[in-house]
């Protein structure tokens, strides 16, 4: 039969930031736009030394194309900043992922793997009598019950017997959980799958932990 708990397990509910370097990709497309604007600066004064005192240089032309220049130079640098902050992003990210492989976590979802054990933590807004169900990866009822859930935080732990005491086969299992107040209103129930992370997907963005062959988002928070 299943057993209601009142607190989970101790799980691991956030996971520290992480550091990361930049690339020289910034650096070199700086330096770059540097001797670019450096040539720019030559080729005008040269044609400034060698104008036609008769008939001079637009210097508003020339203060034109440096603000121009100036603007389009600051434009690359903010793309090459915002790149930079990107990867940096990433790589923190998954320095956190993969500080809970290994740990037991618990994640928003309804699918769990069983093998000897599944757990499931509920929060409910309020008091509310609650009917759970939970069914196989073909959708047949494997256990289905009613309990009572205090609002907030809980646990619910299924040891794979079904009503009549038949014990199911390990696999993938899906909690549903509804419930109503004393006055017969719906109660929103939020479902949480809890397990041992066994591996992380760092190609996925944000990465995805994988729980008994499940994949879910890392936890928020």
């Amino acid at each position: 039969m299943a057993v209601d708990a009142t607190m989970p397990t101790t799980v691991v509910s956030a996971a520290g930031t992480g550091t990361a370097t930049t690339n020289k990709t910034a650096s070199e497309k700086t330096t770059g736009i540097a001797d670019n604007f450096q040539t720019f600066l030559t080729l005008l004064t040269t044609q400034l030394q060698h104008q036609n005192p008769m008939d001079p240089l637009d210097t508003n032309q020339f203060t034109q194309q440096l603000v121009q220049f100036a603007g389009i130079e600051q434009q690359l640098k903010s793309n090459e900043q915002l790149k930079s902050l990107v990867e940096i992003e990433k790589s923190a990210q998954a320095t956190q992922a993969l500080v809970y492989v290994g740990n037991t976590v618990a994640v928003e979802g309804r699918k769990a793997q069983f093998d000897k054990s599944a757990t499931w933590n509920f929060h409910s807004e309020k008091d509310t009598s609650a009917t759970i169900t939970i069914t196989n990866s073909t959708g047949q009822t494997a256990y289905s019950g009613n309990y009572t859930l205090k609002q907030g935080g809980s646990s619910f732990v299924w040891d794979g017997k079904g009503n009549d005491g038949v014990q199911w086969p390990a696999g993938t299992y899906t909690l549903t959980a509804t419930g109503k107040d004393s006055s017969g209103n719906n109660v929103a129930i939020s479902t949480e799958v809890q397990g041992i992370v066994d591996s992380v997907d760092l190609s996925a963005s944000p990465p995805l932990l994988s729980i008994g062959g499940q994949r879910y988002p890392p936890p928020k928070g």
